[in-house]
């Protein structure tokens, strides 16, 4: 199910045929270093993270992390959206871009419109972003969508400490 389109993406709804890229990307070194190694080493795991985080959010929440497609190629190029944390009092957004198609524009331009849909669409009137101190990217990133700093936190109980960012609607 597609979520929405920018000019040079389409955001839709995980599926199972998605398993040889969510491999691909939970495996690279920038997801393993700013997000955490899942575990995820073949296909059937993929396909069960698939499952358990992506498709079960969709239903549980109303919303969830989404596979970005390149309409030109309709090669997916990242995984962006919204993620329900009992740390944070709203939902916070999420991306990560393939490495291979970083530094071209693909994260801001789907997730400033993720954050138009979180809150035209899905009635947010805050949402959250994080990033750890270390990922300058992400933390320009985070500015860069009109977030603003607002403090530290442990927001996944895992001792590391991250920056958090909101946008109020």
């Amino acid at each position: 199910m597609t979520i929405l389109e920018t000019e040079r993406t389409i955001v839709r709804h995980a599926t199972h045929d998605d398993a040889p890229f969510i491999l691909q990307l939970l495996n690279e070194p920038g997801w393993i270093r700013f997000i955490g190694d899942r575990n995820i080493h073949d296909l059937d795991a993929a396909r069960s993270y698939i499952d358990e985080r992506l498709l079960s959010s969709y239903l549980k929440n109303g919303f969830g992390s989404y596979i970005v497609i390149a309409k030109e190629t309709g090669t997916p190029v990242g995984l962006c959206g919204f993620v329900k944390r009992d740390t944070l009092d709203g939902p916070d957004i999420g991306y990560a871009i393939a490495q291979s198609f970083q530094g071209q524009g693909y994260a801001f331009e789907v997730n400033e419109a993720l954050l138009n849909y979180g809150h035209d669409t899905l009635g947010f009137d805050r949402i959250f972003g994080y990033s750890l101190p270390e990922n300058i990217a992400s933390l320009k990133l985070l500015t860069k969508l009109g977030l603003t700093y607002e403090r530290d936190q442990d927001v996944n109980n895992s001792g590391e400490i991250c920056k958090v960012f909101v946008k109020v609607a």
